[in-house]
């Protein structure tokens, strides 16, 4: 909801004026200040530097047109740039009618107030953006929380019944955040929602398909035409859930090299961020699983023109800089606790896939693996990253600390043995 003037308990919601004239802003501050938290600048330049630094933000940004050094209608396109949520608004005068439809072409201006502007009108006007900021949070709540929290708890559910196809969209999330938080992605929950969905077309293959498919061995002519339609397959199945256009794009776009010869769907920087982020996770993903990281690494920058080189390096940067508080501990089935990640996959004693490393220890992953040893032996003790404040007195970290996945140990002394015997643990 819009903040109650009449409260003045609630804090003020937090609006920009734009002048370069002191007087004009001292007679905003004045008809404003007592319903809004009001700030002043006298240059677009000053106003950016402002919304930079502010980690508060502004509902509303409210500019004068005719500025020395940047104009109103470029300051507030490059705020609709930087800033998209900041309600912009114009204030100017009738000669500068051709101007004020350029800034509103360019910066989809909500509001364009003519000087002089009545008090009663400039604080409606400004409380209607206010208004609007307070929708779009709310759409961005919707998206970044209701819809991510939902799939997110469909591929849960799916990730039970296909554990390998799933933990690799599982693991390629982890990296695709963490890569989109260090280049600055705005919307970042479409790439992560993007990974999470990257196998959902699996769900009409064979499992024999899926089992060759993730493990990259040939397939039947018949399978190749079957995994040949998976993109709109893909598409298909999302077409009918609403909000998802972005993410929908992403996976269209992930298989699109980024030099790509001839007449490529797009190539280069027109391919989606997001789909140039999810390519590098989900391609090292493949070839980390067969190798080492560094291996895979390697053989992604020999494949010239595949990648962004930017985005590669900064992800082998990010492999390279990653730092945890989080420990290595093998840990009996009755101490797993929400909050861990699988760094290992979970097996039954017979060598069945459980649950694919690289997920997040949920409460139905942790009953899926209790109900199963309730009639098949599991393999305990289990390999989790446990957070600091999961650490129990006692726990001894295995070599690897923070590491997201230690590469398969090589043949030589067993690990520590487990406080607690396994068998003793299933009881």
């Amino acid at each position: 909801m819009s903040t109650p003037t009449t409260n003045p308990a609630r804090v003020k919601p937090r609006i920009m004026c734009v002048d370069d004239e002191p007087q004009v802003l001292e007679g905003l501050q004045s008809n404003l200040r007592r319903r809004f938290d009001v700030t002043v600048a006298t240059s677009g330049q000053a106003g950016l530097d402002l919304l930079e630094t502010s980690p508060e933000g502004f509902a509303v940004v409210i500019s004068d047109m005719r500025m020395p050094h940047m104009t109103g209608a470029t300051f507030l396109s490059l705020v609709r740039q930087k800033f998209p949520d900041t309600v912009r608004m114009l204030l100017t005068g009738f000669s500068e009618i051709d101007a004020a439809v350029t800034a509103i072409n360019e910066g989809q201006i909500f509001r364009f107030l003519s000087k002089p502007c009545p008090p009663e009108r400039l604080i409606e006007a400004v409380e209607a953006g206010v208004e609007q900021n307070r929708l779009i949070n709310a759409e961005k709540v919707l998206l970044e929380q209701t819809l991510h929290g939902s799939i997110k708890a469909l591929t849960d559910i799916l990730s039970i019944q296909n554990p390998l196809v799933f933990g690799r969209a599982m693991r390629a999330k982890a990296h695709v955040a963490a890569m989109a938080a260090r280049v600055g992605m705005r919307e970042r929950w479409t790439v992560e929602v993007a990974a999470m969905l990257s196998p959902i077309g699996t769900v009409t293959l064979p499992p024999d398909t899926v089992e060759k498919l993730h493990d990259g061995r040939p397939l039947t002519l018949p399978e190749q035409a079957m995994v040949k339609r998976l993109p709109t397959v893909t598409d298909q199945l999302l077409s009918n859930i609403p909000r998802l256009e972005t993410v929908r794009e992403i996976l269209s776009c992930v298989d699109l090299r980024f030099e790509a010869e001839g007449l490529a769907k797009k190539k280069g920087t027109e391919i989606p961020l997001g789909a140039r982020l999810l390519k590098i996770s989900l391609d090292y993903d493949v070839l980390e699983s067969s190798g080492s990281s560094s291996a895979a690494l390697d053989t992604m920058r020999g494949r010239k023109g595949w990648y962004d080189p930017d985005l590669l390096q900064a992800f082998a940067a990010l492999l390279g800089g990653q730092e945890s508080q989080s420990v290595v501990l093998e840990l009996p089935l009755a101490r797993l606790r929400a909050g861990m990640v699988f760094i290992e996959d979970v097996r039954t004693a017979s060598g069945g896939l459980l649950i694919a490393h690289g997920h997040d220890v949920t409460v139905s992953l942790i009953e899926r693996i209790r109900n199963f040893s309730r009639n098949v032996s599991v393999k305990e003790p289990i390999r989790v990253l446990v957070p600091p404040h999961l650490v129990m007195p006692g726990d001894q970290p295995l070599p690897g600390v923070g590491a997201p996945r230690p590469p398969t140990p090589a043949p030589g002394p067993p690990a520590p043995a487990a406080p607690t015997p396994p068998q003793e643990a299933k009881r």
